[in-house]
């Protein structure tokens, strides 16, 4: 079995509304999988499928080749985006109280716990009240308490929401981590650059119904157009720019650079090559800049949303 989760054609209504129409997703052990989508598409339902909060109208999860039974909440870590600390009660105390609700024994629990606070530099917060703390801080004790009893799945909902770049560095290296330590990760976001950074797989979901999904290097593969953004210093810019569009399809470029060259997106003909494109423009003058135009996430992300 290459799959930690299996959802099959799982819909969900309320009342009138269509939550998640006939939506399918595999996520690969060991992997970080994207689960992307407008606000209102059907993630956080989905997630709630998947955490048993809510139950599908029809389809099915499984989790590790079983169906999905009450006892694999055992196995399921959850951060959701509407954090649940409760403000009165010390940080120490609190991150105990939920490890046991997760089947830890006490010892063992605040033994991780320490190693944990160790590992983020929070051990002097053990005995502050959450409301002492601020958001990002109350934060990084949510993250702490979601993944302490080392489940095999980890779902995150937005979890930088809160965090300054510093720590929201720090807690994506906590989740590379994790997953080579063999934790396989759902990670929903908006954050376009964190799915660059983390992610191995995506699927998108928009309006209830799953419009993309599969390995992010291979869709993006799928997405590029055999287009290459150029800078070149030559002394007669509209000379070379006429004769480029000669033989190639040219459109300005905007790309910050320390010079004034030429800048140019050049899209290639099935017949040309990046070589041949290279060669053609080392005779015309100096290149500064020479890439390949590869979609990102948001692009794809913004793209298949409106083709849908």
């Amino acid at each position: 079995m290459n799959n930690l989760l299996e959802a099959h054609s799982v819909s969900k209504n309320f009342g009138n509304f269509t939550a998640l129409n006939n939506v399918s997703i595999a996520v690969p052990k060991g992997s970080i999988f994207g689960l992307l989508g407008p606000n209102g598409a059907g993630k956080t339902t989905l997630i709630r499928v998947i955490n048993q909060i809510t139950m599908p109208d029809t389809g099915h999860v499984l989790l590790d080749g079983e169906p999905l039974q009450r006892h694999h909440i055992q196995n399921i870590g959850y951060l959701p985006e509407e954090r649940g600390l409760y403000k009165s009660m010390k940080v120490g105390e609190q991150a105990l109280y939920l490890a046991k609700l997760k089947g830890m024994h006490k010892t063992e629990a605040k033994k991780r716990l320490l190693d944990w606070f160790e590992r983020l530099e929070i051990g002097d917060w053990w005995n502050k009240k959450i409301q002492e703390l601020s958001k990002g801080m109350a934060q990084k004790i949510q993250f702490v308490v979601t993944v302490l009893h080392q489940p095999k799945l980890l779902i995150f909902d937005e979890p930088f929401s809160g965090f300054d770049p510093i720590n929201a560095n720090i807690i994506k290296n906590e989740i590379l981590r994790l997953r080579e330590e063999g934790a396989t990760v759902i990670f929903s976001t908006h954050r376009m650059e964190s799915v660059e950074e983390l992610c191995d797989h995506i699927a998108l979901i928009h309006k209830s119904n799953k419009v993309l999904d599969g390995n992010l290097n291979a869709i993006k593969r799928e997405y590029k157009t055999n287009t290459f953004e150029i800078g070149i210093n030559v002394s007669n810019a509209k000379d070379v720019e006429q004769q480029l569009n000669e033989r190639f399809h040219v459109s300005a470029a905007n790309f910050k650079s320390l010079g004034d060259e030429l800048k140019l997106n050049i899209k290639l003909s099935e017949k040309d090559t990046a070589n041949d494109l290279l060669n053609y423009l080392t005779t015309k003058g100096q290149l500064s800049h020479f890439v390949e135009v590869v979609p990102s996430a948001n692009d794809i992300f913004i793209q298949t949303v409106k083709n849908n």
